[in-house]
């Protein structure tokens, strides 16, 4: 059984571009699967592409903010774990 590690929190989304603003409690890394779930949000995707203040970063840590990209849409509150 796969285990899922929270990672973070959705704090804004921006539609039109499709990223997720993510206050993070754990360190990401591009490459990684992480599942977003909320009340109406349940998917899973690889990381491909994440920024810090619009600079491209392969690895964010715990307290940071960062924008990721996403494949579906997010609400506010939803919450990011990583599949180890």
């Amino acid at each position: 059984m796969e285990a899922k590690k929270r990672v973070g929190r959705v704090t804004h989304y921006f539609r039109k571009i499709g990223v997720a603003v993510v206050e993070l409690e754990d360190e990401l890394r591009v490459g990684d699967e992480i599942s977003i779930e909320g009340a109406t949000t349940n998917f899973r995707q690889k990381v491909t592409s994440m920024e810090i203040e619009h600079k491209k970063v392969e690895v964010a840590k715990a307290g940071q903010a960062i924008g990721l990209k996403v494949e579906d849409r997010v609400r506010e509150g939803d919450v990011v774990y990583k599949i180890e």
